[in-house]
């Protein structure tokens, strides 16, 4: 298996874990249709996501396409970091404090 391929299905995996901690609000054979996250929820969905490993805002804007804004996502980054539960590296990933 290609290393795209693995990368491929590690994205979707993540993508169904995000999308498994919201509310469905209308579901068909064609369309489901989910209420976006409210601050705290985001916040949860991110510290799960850096638990995994450190990322950009960037990567994180990617796995929450269509999720949240990069708007929100950065406020949620900005609070959690001022609430000491991640920080920013060098290398301008996120990394969730704990988590080696």
């Amino acid at each position: 298996m290609s290393s795209r391929s693995k990368k491929s299905r590690r994205t979707k995996e993540s993508e169904g874990e995000v999308e498994s901690k919201l509310k469905v609000v209308y579901s068909d054979k064609d369309v489901v249709v989910m209420t976006a996250p409210n601050e705290e929820e985001l916040k949860q969905i991110l510290l799960d996501l850096l638990t995994e490993k450190p990322m950009n805002l960037k990567e994180l804007h990617s796995k929450l396409s269509g999720i949240a804004s990069e708007d929100k996502i950065r406020r949620a980054l900005a609070s959690l970091s001022e609430s000491k539960q991640v920080t920013l590296l060098d290398d301008g990933k996120y990394a969730k404090l704990g988590t080696d």
